[in-house]
This record gives structure tokens, sequence and C-alpha cells, in this order.
């Protein structure tokens, strides 16, 4: 072989080797975008959860506090309907108005 032809052959397989090299260097460059844009929807996310807790949170007090008055309300229509019956039976139990 002559040095023309060997300079050839090299100057192909460096071609060749630069073009690999720039489609490698091209490929990191979109997956690197792609991770800094998965990056920034993984950062939305634990926003969004955060936001979802607090809330839950909020709702789970607002529910806290409306068990207690519903106790109370249910207290108080017991009391009131145990009054009532009271009341009733007082009424048939006297001579007047029970016949």
């Amino acid at each position: 072989m002559t040095r023309t032809q060997e300079s050839t052959k090299a100057s192909g397989r460096g071609s060749a080797d630069m073009s690999d090299a720039i489609e490698t260097a091209r490929e990191l460059a979109t997956h690197a975008a792609d991770i800094k844009h998965l990056q920034d929807d993984m950062d939305k996310l634990v926003s969004d959860i955060d936001d979802i807790k607090k809330t839950l949170q909020a709702i789970n007090s607002t529910l806290s506090e409306a068990k207690g008055g519903w106790k109370m309300l249910m207290m108080f229509g017991g009391a009131g309907g145990a009054a009532g019956a009271i009341v009733t039976q007082i009424v048939h139990s006297l001579p007047s108005w029970g016949k």
C-alpha cells in the first residue's frame, strides 16, 4: 500500500469515528434534555403531592370537628326525645286527659 492509500483509509476511519462521536454527543444532549424535563415534571408532582397532603389534613381536621358537632346534636336530639316522651307519658296519665 502506498502512503496516499494508507492516509485515505485512515482519514475514512477518522471520519467514521468523528461521525460516531458527533452522533453520541447529540444523543447525550437529547438524553440530558429529556432528563431535565423529567426532573421538572417530578418536581411539579412532588409539589402537587405536598398540596394534596395539606388539603387532606385540612379535611381531616374539619371532619374531626364535625364529629364532635354530630355527637352534640345527637345528645340534644336524644334529650329532646326523652323529654317529649316524659311529657307525653305525664299527659296521658292525668285523669282528665286520659279518658
